[in-house]
């Protein structure tokens, strides 16, 4: 299944950071201290004794998942402390718990060695989440019918790259992914039993990754592009219910205007073929692309998305972003193109540790919006 974070209400990160002696609420220098003793400075990593961790929980409230909590930790740190010429690794965890049942995690670290010859990137996720599911296509989406499921699901992407070429890697990596649908909707008319895999998929594969980066700091970039083609195979001899491919292309640019503004563009395209199973379609709509569509929503054979992103820093911690962007999707490459989605938005952030950002953002879709909090910027 297609990352699906849970979206969290952060506000009250803006109203509690905001000096008010008026109203009797404590001032920057306040909620610094009580910041530094969760972990989140506003000064440089301190990484000589290990990981520099940081710390911050936050009340949330979504439809879908009724009241709860949600729980950001981030670490920085460097492999070899005496290593000072690769860049910054980072690892942040992203949970949530709520009333209804609903809980789940996810995963992003990067890590640099050796001067940043080697690269290792871990990605996962895990969820109990009650969800729902339109169908495969364009005009599955469209419909106002959907069959509600709760998603069991994990996922794990570790990728060890080697640099070379200047600024540029290559390496391989492996795709697990487990799915079981449970409590469907409707029973036996639930579509989801109607495809080939049904509610349990089990997906495993090999995976090779190039990649070319110029980015300075991958969480939070301010200048620099990439590049990249992960290309995985699934197949029963790996460990795979079916045997299919995906294709992932990407391109990002990031410039600073100024001391304060960024501008942030990307296209990402994915392509897949064989017996692609329903839970690993290429879908519109998560934390990082098509904001403001339910995840899951749109999902088919080929997709492709681009947006456009203006992220301008305020006073002290906090920062705000608006974007814009569009996505399509189709059965054949060919096919891309005919059907397209637009998604807007704004964001907020908070600096909880030095260009690690909080990040709440409201995105608009077609007749859909969310909110979405998550560690990190989107792209």
């Amino acid at each position: 299944m297609k990352r699906h974070v849970s979206r969290f209400t952060a506000a009250w990160l803006l109203l509690a950071s905001t000096s008010l002696p008026a109203f009797g609420l404590p001032d920057r220098t306040q909620i610094d201290g009580w910041l530094a003793k969760l972990g989140g400075n506003d000064d440089e990593a301190q990484t000589q004794h290990g990981v520099d961790w940081g710390l911050l929980p936050g009340p949330f409230y979504t439809p879908e998942t009724n009241a709860g909590l949600g729980m950001v930790l981030v670490g920085l740190y460097r492999p070899d402390a005496q290593d000072s010429s690769a860049p910054l690794s980072s690892l942040s965890l992203t949970g949530f718990a709520s009333v209804s049942g609903a809980f789940g995690f996810t995963l992003d670290n990067y890590s640099f060695f050796a001067g940043d010859r080697w690269r290792l990137f871990v990605n996962g996720e895990g969820q109990n989440l009650p969800t729902e599911y339109w169908g495969i296509g364009y005009k599955a989406g469209e419909a106002d019918r959907s069959f509600g499921y709760t998603a069991q699901a994990i996922e794990l992407h570790p990728q060890l790259l080697r640099r070379v070429a200047n600024a540029s890697w290559a390496g391989l990596g492996w795709e697990l992914a487990q799915m079981h649908a449970s409590r469907l909707q409707h029973g036996a008319a639930n579509p989801i039993l109607d495809t080939r895999e049904g509610p349990n998929v089990f997906s495993s594969g090999a995976s090779l990754h190039l990649l070319h980066d110029t980015r300075d700091f991958i969480p939070n970039p301010a200048r620099g592009q990439v590049w990249s083609l992960d290309l995985s195979e699934y197949a029963p001899l790996l460990g795979s219910d079916t045997h299919y491919r995906d294709l992932r292309l990407h391109y990002g640019h990031y410039q600073r205007l100024d001391e304060r503004d960024i501008l942030a563009f990307e296209v990402h395209g994915e392509l897949s073929g064989g017996e692609v199973p329903w839970s690993q379609l290429p879908s519109l709509g998560d934390t990082q692309r098509m904001r403001g569509y339910y995840a899951g929503r749109y999902r088919d054979h080929d997709a492709l998305s681009t947006q456009l992103e203006w992220r301008h820093e305020l006073v002290w911690r906090h920062g705000m972003t608006l974007w814009a962007g569009a996505g399509t999707l189709a059965p054949e490459p060919d096919q891309l193109g005919q059907h397209w989605l637009p998604s807007a938005g704004a964001g907020y952030r908070f600096e909880f540790k030095p260009r690690m950002n909080v990040r709440l953002d409201y995105g608009i879709g077609r007749d859909s919006s969310g909110f979405y909090f998550q560690v990190g910027e989107a792209f």
